[in-house]
């Protein structure tokens, strides 16, 4: 066997003939670096090892620029590659200014554009993964970027040239757990990372990538910041795993439906990646890639890394690849074996291993590279023409044609033919109506888009109208002010008041995220079930946050000045000069942050249960009362400031009943690997302040509860489903000697026997569950008189209603609530409310003393996204406070906290939380 000495001899020597440029030494090879080669079986290089390597290569290529874009939730740095010819490298910031003028095609014609596409170099995203489970792409880039800087090959130094490629990871933390954890055993045959201990992202592991519209991650903030704030580039490629069942990858073009909103050259473009990536594929004689109907990957939803790249005017692929470092086998699939449009050169089962992903990677990667360098002019032009199109459509009067409207002209009339034409007609075709039906159905005067949307501070909660704005910032959107009033939309408004045009490069962003998403009815086959979506179909994030705007149909004109930054909260202030407290209205979200600091400072705040008018100000249920002291003092002075809330400070306490709130102990339950929605709630309770310990079943077995905690709170996913809810899939969990003695106490299963039997002593003895999503099953498992509204018996059994009965796969709908109960404190009379294939409620016949807190009323609910069957949600309960024993389950039963976006519905999570561990 060669020493390590000889090897990197060897490999150094066949460095400098490879690289033979004058005065410049070769980088050194990712063989002569890492511990071994990335891409070798059982191998995973780390984000530390991955790092070092970057440094290293900058230090010694003139083709790499090492940019930090900032840090991760866990502290590390996050480093982009910019990579592309030393010349180009010398004028980064002229070809990135290029870029930006054409992107946002502002006080830019024609003829400018052509010639600054003409001088412009094609700026291209292609990133390291985002899910860290999917190491293949980590270690791909190890290879790719070392080739990129090595090879001189005529078309190496053409792409070059041509492009600027940004190679970044989206990940750093997972790559670092996954690949420590997956090479922490001596023995490779044993190593895997498929039982990770905890979430590869510290709050919210794979949904790292539904983050991109709200930007709440560090991560996602970092990324869209490059890309729509500083780069603007034409091409966004996001790489994933694994692939199609017996193929090896599937690549673009991606299965209808298409979001409306953004513009058509994007799917052209799209098209023309994919088709040249499938082409590069087969001209290597690499079989087994797939499109469109290959797999279930849409364009629909905005919250993704490639897909909020369509609503910015930039080509989003995706790709999803087999592999790994553990050699596997391609599977023999019958249905992949015949060559189709979708499918067009068969893969046989084989031996796989993580060097054959790779070489596709690189086969991919520099397809994507290749086609930039030859569109590189068209690239760069069409990103202004969709910015000016953008532009355009929010200059004038434009209608956007949508699912319903499509049907409304379909049922207008009937069809027309001339003389016996119709039975000429092919079969399928489509139906023929009167045309000037067109104008009189889908361009309705009143129907028309809008050009701006005002949101003034007139808002039941406006620092989280602010919130919203600043995510329409981190993605790019040009934000103004009003310097002075001005009208609009027949309103005066006062300055102050923030603006968001439409007629700017980025409309098809601000139209997704201000309209509701009208998702096309999309069956199986003509007459059967719904197809499910990729993700959710109804995310209106002006809807979820409960922000009040008007829509304004024509033009704006006034003093108005853009927003440079994000928008800072307005500074609150104490109103009146009475000495014995202070009332702080419910209304704001950033209440319970003033409120959990009075109670972190032993303070006595308290709940106002019926409405109050202090000092000409009405105050609702719930309003906050706050005795007075020199310590609450100075914690209602700095927090009003910080957290943009008045504070009314009155002569005498309240004459009206209260709730006394105390310290409120959470136990956060979790299982081992980690709850997706248990990471957002945890995201969450730290931004809100909210004291929590994070529980295992292992510590509910054990009983006793009451003496660590007030509530027990399980987040959607918690608790397994069964019955009503569904069955969910039987989590494996590892052999407790093959598991770090520190997560040990994560492992276990809930039981009956023994978990809900300690939870159940908890609650009768006086304790509070909150019951998020799924965790509703509480209902049944505590014996309520709640019982499932959206259920059916089968073989027996209770089960969900079928889909073509029932079926909101994510969506927005309109909810009722009690705000005069502790749970909707807060809150308006009717709130838009996510939810995604959710169970609601009914009382069992009898007395009861449950309280409905929210529910749904009439036939017609839907508010954003698809909906099939909603009517069966009339009279059903989604909220509800149900007394058992001496304590109480909160039953949130939609995802009111879905992602940490419906800001406008936090307030259930916020208020249960104290209610449930108050006097």
């Amino acid at each position: 066997m060669k020493s390590h000495s000889l090897v990197l001899s060897a490999v150094l020597l066949a460095q400098a003939l490879f690289f033979p440029q004058q005065g410049l030494a070769a980088p050194t090879s990712p063989e002569a670096f890492f511990k071994q080669p990335p891409g070798t079986d059982y191998y995973l290089a780390n984000y530390s090892e991955y790092e070092g390597y970057l440094k290293r290569l900058a230090e010694e290529s003139d083709r790499m620029e090492l940019v930090d874009i900032g840090d991760t939730a866990e502290g590390r740095t996050q480093w982009m590659a910019i990579v592309s010819s030393p010349e180009n490298l010398a004028n980064l910031e002229h070809y990135r200014m290029i870029s930006e003028k054409l992107a946002r095609a502002k006080d830019l014609d024609e003829e400018e554009a052509r010639n600054l596409a003409s001088e412009g170099k094609a700026v291209i995203w292609i990133d390291a993964g985002l899910h860290a489970t999917e190491v293949v792409t980590s270690q791909g880039q190890i290879q790719v970027l070392y080739k990129m800087l090595s090879q001189t090959d005529a078309e190496t130094m053409r792409m070059l040239d041509d492009v600027i490629i940004l190679f970044a990871h989206d990940n750093p933390d997972g790559m670092e757990l996954v690949s420590d954890w997956y090479m922490r055993k001596s023995k490779k045959e044993d190593r895997e990372f498929e039982h990770l201990p905890r979430l590869y992202q510290k709050y919210i592991g794979h949904d790292n990538n539904r983050d991109s519209f709200m930007v709440q991650m560090p991560e996602t903030e970092n990324i869209n910041r490059v890309l729509f704030r500083q780069w603007y580039p034409q091409i966004v490629y996001n790489q994933h795993q694994t692939g199609p069942e017996g193929m090896v990858v599937f690549v673009p073009p991606f299965r209808d439906p298409f979001n409306f909103n953004y513009d058509p050259i994007v799917m052209a473009q799209l098209d023309e990646v994919g088709s040249a990536m499938h082409s590069r594929l087969l001209s290597e004689g690499k079989a087994g890639s797939g499109k469109r109907g290959a797999a279930p990957y849409s364009t629909w939803h905005n919250g993704m890394v490639r897909s909020v790249s369509y609503f910015h005017n930039a080509v989003g692929l995706l790709t999803e690849i087999i592999g790994g470092p553990t050699p596997t086998k391609i599977p023999l699939a019958p249905s992949t074996q015949l060559p189709s449009g979708d499918e067009i050169m068969p893969i046989s089962p084989r031996d796989w291993h993580l060097q054959d992903t790779l070489d596709y990677q690189w086969t991919l990667n520099r397809a994507v590279i290749d086609y930039a360098s030859r569109n590189r002019e068209r690239l760069l032009f069409n990103i202004y023409r969709m910015g000016a199109n953008s532009i355009e459509k929010g200059s004038r009067d434009h209608w956007t044609v949508t699912p319903s409207k499509v049907t409304t002209l379909a049922n207008a009339a009937p069809y027309v033919a001339e003389g016996d034409e119709d039975k000429f007609r092919r079969p399928n075709a489509p139906k023929l109506i009167d045309p000037a039906l067109y104008q009189e159905v889908l361009e309705a005067p009143e129907d028309r888009d809008p050009r701006a949307y005002i949101i003034s501070p007139e808002q039941l909660d406006y620092p989280t109208a602010i919130a919203f704005l600043n995510a329409l910032i981190k993605n790019g959107v040009d934000v103004e002010k009003a310097e002075s009033a001005f009208s609009a939309g027949g309103k005066t408004y006062p300055a102050g008041v923030y603006i968001v045009r439409t007629a700017q490069a980025y409309r098809p962003h601000i139209i997704d995220m201000f309209e509701p998403q009208d998702h096309p009815h999309d069956a199986e086959y003509p007459g059967g079930p719904p197809k499910a979506p990729y993700d959710i179909t109804g995310y209106t994030l002006a809807y979820q946050m409960g922000v009040k705007f008007d829509r304004i149909l024509d033009g704006v004109e006034g003093d108005f000045s853009l927003v440079p930054d994000l928008i800072a909260t307005p500074a609150g202030k104490i109103l009146g000069s009475g000495g014995a407290g202070w009332l702080v209205s419910h209304d704001a979200n950033n209440s319970f942050i003033l409120t959990n600091r009075l109670l972190k400072a032993g303070l006595d705040p308290a709940w106002l249960t019926a409405p109050t008018n202090v000092s000409g100000t009405d105050m609702q249920p719930g309003a906050i009362w706050v005795p007075a002291s020199d310590e609450a003092r100075l914690i209602i002075a700095a927090s009003v400031t910080e957290l943009g809330l008045n504070a009314v400070a009155v002569d005498a306490k309240p004459s009206v009943e209260m709730i006394d709130l105390k310290p409120v102990r959470i136990g956060l339950v979790d299982r081992y690997g980690g709850v997706i929605p248990v990471g957002w709630t945890r995201w969450l309770l730290e931004q809100f302040e909210f004291p929590y310990e994070t529980v295992y079943v292992q510590r509910l077995d054990k009983g006793g509860l009451a003496k660590d905690f007030d509530v027990l709170l399980f987040a959607d996913g918690a608790l397994s489903s069964s019955g009503a809810w569904g069955m969910s899939r039987p989590e494996t969990q590892p052999e407790r000697k093959d598991i770090p003695s520190e997560y040990r106490g994560m492992l276990g299963e809930f039981t009956e026997e023994k978990t809900l039997s300690a939870i159940a002593e908890f609650v009768r003895g006086g304790g509070s569950v909150v019951a998020l999503g799924s965790a509703g099953r509480f209902s049944q498992l505590l014996e309520t008189p709640l019982e499932p509204a959206l259920a059916q018996t089968v073989d027996g059994a209770m089960a969900p209603l079928d889909s073509k009965t029932f079926f909101i796969p994510g969506s927005i709908l309109r909810a009722q609530v009690d705000n005069s109960q502790p749970l909707g404190y807060g809150l308006p009379d009717e709130v838009d409310m996510f939810f995604n294939r959710s169970q609601t409620f009914v009382l069992a016949k009898g007395e009861s003393d449950v309280s409905a807190v929210s529910w749904f009323e009439g036939r017609d609910l839907l508010r954003s996204g698809w909906a099939i069957g909603e009517e069966k949600l009339a009279g059903t309960i989604a909220i509800a406070d149900v007394p058992v024993g001496d304590g109480k389950l909160l039953i949130l039963g939609t995802e009111v906290a879905q992602r940490a976006q419906p800001y406008g519905t936090f307030k259930f999570l916020f208020n249960a939380l104290l209610y449930g561990g108050a006097e």
